[in-house]
């Protein structure tokens, strides 16, 4: 969610340099920004203003911007208002702070403090943390005792940065929130992100420090970044690796928008991934992976992630038939799991930071039971903490409405799945997979050159009052997945049912200003259209996905999409689900609506 970034260093563009971070981390979802920093006279400047990060440059313009220390922020509000006085970053006469995460027990804190003679500025559950650590220096302890002791008082998941304006140095801490730090050691810049995406280009190397350990950022020091333990001594907690990103990914190139762009890019990602699973680097994980033996399997997620779940389950129980639940992450562990030796815990998430996915995967681990992680950031908190991981590699996604990560996710369970089959082993079952996969890029290319027709459909429907996807079998979760896309991107109500349970209740609802757009296979052909029929009886209007000729489909329909089944059999559904991308993506700009950045969403959920 939150966007963080700081920078410590020999450069006096720090604002320059931390405003361009915050820049790359935009389709995280926000609705405020904030930067402080210490000038060339050692005094802390502080300006933020809510609305999107062209009002805080627009605020910044003529100001003396020479800095070498800086901090900035970039808010998805959850306690308090979109106003300037609750945007971050939050400071004093003594510090200056930005913060991603709940604090709990923030009222709590606030009372407490109120009853010393603090004033608060703003109604944020983050100032409570500024002002317990002032209030510890005021007594007398030093910086790194004072954030330690205020740190062990905050509940729930988060993470600090704070800004010390005595020392000019930067510190920062985290529990179950996401931190990266990196270094540049030719140029002894040291800086700290909630996403390394913002650090690409700059730093040489990276470090993910892991909870409740302080990082110090200081050019006084021997090295650049230091890490204590909560008492306060040196730790190794934390995984380094090389900064091998690059940013050429944010250019959206000849496409209007970054979500076009990435739909575009699945055919391309497919391939890759099927030669990086097959015959490059990811082939001994895949290896290591069929040596295991789940007895039953859960799945845990959120929203899209969760959707690609349901798709993963019906690879491991149709071709596996190994017994596999899909739990929503933020509900699996409040409900009090039966959990047992010989289950295996899979968790799906494109960021690897979604906190109620984090949390979920906490529990499995602390019962004993062995867990995977399917997802996209090598180095995430979910990467780090699951025994074994399976990249996506989907590159980085910058729509927020994901289109390209759910593809992946889906197909890198479709391989986990032959893994736990032994099929990899055998040539002629890896041939025929391998085959499938590269049909599946050819069709989705063909569909992607043919998209001026779901355009034409889109346009046609767009104002419609309502939408009903609908499916059966493996394209009901394709029909979850088609409703989630419309209502992210387009601000319209929209369902994904099963097609049978129309009749138990939904078809009430349905009117000719509803539009049902039925997702037909092949298989169980017959009784979806019997559920078209009942629609259409209720002058609801048809837009039916479905195989291409078929003459009975396309007289029912008011709009029909044909599509090329054959030889696709378990990966079909996630060529159908394009055209759930492209008609979300249509119908979004018929609409006019901010369709990389939706409203009121964020990329990576980081609070439950």
């Amino acid at each position: 969610m939150c966007g963080i970034v700081g920078y410590f260093g020999p450069s006096q563009n720090s604002v320059e340099i931390v405003l361009e971070g915050l820049k790359r981390l935009e389709y995280r979802g926000y609705d405020s920004a904030g930067v402080s920093f210490i000038d060339e006279h050692n005094e802390l400047q502080n300006y933020k203003k809510a609305g999107k990060l062209d009002n805080l440059k627009e605020e910044l313009k003529g100001k003396n911007l020479i800095a070498r220390t800086c901090i900035g922020h970039t808010r998805w509000a959850t306690h308090g208002g979109v106003t300037d006085e609750n945007a971050h970053p939050h400071h004093n006469d003594i510090l200056s702070i930005i913060h991603n995460g709940i604090i709990e027990n923030a009222n709590e804190l606030k009372k407490e403090l109120m009853s010393q003679g603090v004033k608060f500025k703003s109604e944020t559950d983050s100032e409570s943390f500024l002002e317990l650590v002032s209030f510890e220096l005021r007594n007398g302890k030093p910086i790194l005792e004072a954030i330690s002791d205020s740190f062990r008082r905050i509940h729930g998941n988060s993470a600090f940065v704070v800004l010390y304006p005595k020392t000019g140095e930067i510190f920062a801490i985290k529990r179950g929130a996401p931190l990266v730090c990196g270094i540049n050691e030719i140029t002894s810049e040291a800086l700290v992100s909630s996403d390394p995406y913002a650090l690409a280009g700059i730093v040489h190397k990276l470090y993910f420090p892991e909870d409740e350990v302080i990082v110090h950022l200081s050019g006084g020091n021997k090295n650049l970044v230091n890490f204590y333990e909560l008492d306060l001594t040196k730790t190794t907690r934390y995984l380094s690796k090389k900064q091998d990103m690059t940013v050429t990914v944010s250019e959206k190139g000849e496409y209007e928008h970054f979500m076009l762009k990435e739909i575009h890019e699945q055919p391309e990602l497919i391939r890759n991934l099927t030669q990086y699973y097959f015959a490059g680097e990811g082939r001994e994980t895949l290896e290591r992976i069929g040596h295991f033996s789940p007895k039953r399997i859960y799945i845990s997620a959120c929203g899209t992630a969760a959707y690609a779940g349901l798709v993963v389950r019906d690879f491991l129980e149709g071709i596996n038939r190994i017994p596999t639940n899909v739990e929503l992450a933020s509900e699996f562990r409040y409900r009090n799991p039966i959990l047992s030796e010989g289950d295996f815990g899979i968790f799906v998430s494109q960021s690897g930071e979604t906190a109620d996915t984090l949390a979920a995967q906490s529990l499995c681990k602390k019962s004993g039971i062995k867990t995977l992680s399917i997802v996209n950031v090598d180095g995430s908190t979910l990467f780090r903490e699951c025994d074994d991981n399976l990249l996506i590699r989907a590159g980085v996604e910058i729509g927020v409405a994901s289109t390209k990560a759910f593809t992946q996710q889906a197909l890198t369970g479709r391989l986990m799945s032959a893994a736990f089959a032994g099929d990899l082993k055998d040539e002629n079952k890896k041939v025929a997979l391998s085959g499938k996969f590269a049909l599946l890029a050819e069709r989705i290319d063909k569909l992607l050159a043919a998209s001026d027709s779901i355009k034409t459909v889109a346009e046609a429907i767009y104002n419609y009052k309502g939408f009903f996807y609908t499916g059966r079998g493996a394209y009901f979760p394709i029909a979850l997945e088609g409703a989630l896309k419309l209502k992210e991107i387009a601000y319209v109500h929209a369902e994904g049912y099963a097609s049978g349970e129309l009749k138990h209740g939904p078809i009430a609802l349905i009117d000719e200003e509803m539009v049902n757009i039925a997702l037909v296979a092949p298989d169980l052909f017959e009784k979806t259209v019997s559920n078209i029929q009942e629609i259409k009886a209720r002058k609801g209007v048809i837009v039916s996905v479905g195989p291409r000729g078929n003459q009975e489909l396309q007289a029912l329909s008011d709009y029909y999409i044909p599509l090329d089944f054959d030889g696709l059999e378990e990966l079909a559904p996630l060529y159908v689900n394009v055209v759930n991308q492209l008609l979300a993506y249509y119908m979004a700009k018929f609409k006019g609506t901010d369709i990389d950045k939706p409203r009121n969403l964020a990329k990576s959920v980081t609070v439950e």
